[in-house]
């Protein structure tokens, strides 16, 4: 069995819990969902269908690139259906031979208008469409990731690491000038170390624009690295992860009150990182740098960080939110990301991605604050 089959066999026993007896997963242009490639290895812009019999129907838009990457029972491309989702639902219907009156259920994210267009063409069956679906089901499987998933993303931090090596040497020298050099460097270089591009825009800002939590526009023609602090957020794609690291760059010499920003900041990180185990509260690793800052007189504008994988941004939150209920458990990648940002002084922020294992934290990137 292979990890996408055993990844849908574990939504197989959410649907039979559920009584839910056809399922459907839809990734396309303004309704995005990773987790229909997390179950079938199809890159995206697919409808996917599960039923409770154990068995999947993948609807591409691509038929050749699913016919690359994809792994289902069947596959019908999209364009037979009329490229039409109630369409193709109402056939995935027949196909698995789903009882009238059986809970069919569509993605919550569905507008209302559209639900309804469903309801009316599912007339004799159950429709769902709700926050607390199947979609949630997958992203809450989703973070934890399996021996397959830690693979990939350990070749994924490689590239990230070996790219962080390369960036200081150019900055070092010289080489790198810009914010727009080093945005552009990370691009071709990173696709040049054999990943799959960025996985989101990279965020480069001198230190007169490093005060933002994130710079905007994200990079300019303007200088990096120049004397000051200088942030540089980025994350690259391999085998569709993606890593997101945060480094400070350090020119010349800073104020005390800029020294004092760089010292919380690696000071809150080391707290955290240490505070990693099996069972610990996401909150309340938050509420310690929190309060850690607070005790400095500073404050933190983000959460401490989160969980990272198909999407940058991912199960589990590591927030101090009342509502954040998220336990660390192994197999678990998150960032830890604490930060300081100051209108006159700049800003810093130190951010890795970790792996909770059986055996602890580990670091499987090494951003840190560099002084050039």
């Amino acid at each position: 069995m292979n990890a996408f089959e055993t990844r849908r066999n574990r939504l197989y026993d959410w649907m039979a819990m559920e009584g839910v007896t056809l399922a459907m997963f839809e990734d396309f242009e303004g309704r995005r969902d990773p987790s229909l490639r997390w179950l079938t290895g199809q890159p995206g812009d697919a409808l996917l269908f599960l039923s409770l019999n154990k068995q999947s129907l993948l609807v591409p838009w691509d038929s050749n690139m699913a016919a690359l990457y994809a792994q289902a029972d069947m596959v019908i491309p999209y364009a037979e259906f009329d490229r039409q989702p109630i369409k193709a639902l109402q056939v995935a219907a027949e196909i698995f031979k789903i009882p009238f009156g059986s809970k069919v259920e569509i993605p919550g994210v569905t507008p209302y208008p559209v639900f309804l267009q469903y309801v009316e063409a599912l007339n004799d069956f159950d429709v769902l469409c709700r926050n607390s679906g199947i979609q949630e089901a997958a992203q809450q499987l989703r973070a934890i990731k399996d021996e397959e998933e830690i693979r990939i993303y350990r070749k994924a931090a490689d590239i990230t690491n070996n790219l962080i090596t390369l960036l200081e040497n150019d900055l070092r020298s010289g080489k790198l000038k810009t914010e727009t050099d080093v945005a552009l460097f990370i691009e071709t270089e990173g696709r040049r170390q054999g990943s799959d591009g960025t996985g989101f825009e990279t965020l480069a800002a001198g230190p007169v624009r490093s005060f933002g939590i994130h710079a905007y526009p994200p990079y300019t023609g303007g200088p990096f690295a120049t004397p000051g602090m200088s942030i540089l957020d980025f994350g690259l794609k391999y085998s569709g992860y993606t890593t997101d690291v945060t480094l400070t760059f350090v020119r010349g010499a800073l104020s005390s009150h800029q020294e004092k920003m760089l010292a919380l900041t690696e000071k809150a990180y080391k707290l955290a990182l240490s505070m990693i185990e099996d069972g610990v509260s996401a909150r309340k690793v938050a509420l310690s740098v929190d309060a850690l800052f607070e005790k400095a007189k500073k404050a933190m504008p983000h959460g401490l960080g989160h969980g990272i994988g198909l999407e940058a941004h991912e199960a589990p939150a590591l927030r101090s939110r009342h509502d954040n209920t998220w336990q660390l458990k192994p197999g678990m990648i998150f960032t830890l990301e604490p930060g300081l940002y100051d209108p006159l002084m700049g800003g810093c922020r130190l951010e890795n991605d970790i792996l909770l294992s059986d055996a602890g934290a580990e670091v499987l990137t090494k951003a840190r604050i560099i002084r050039l």
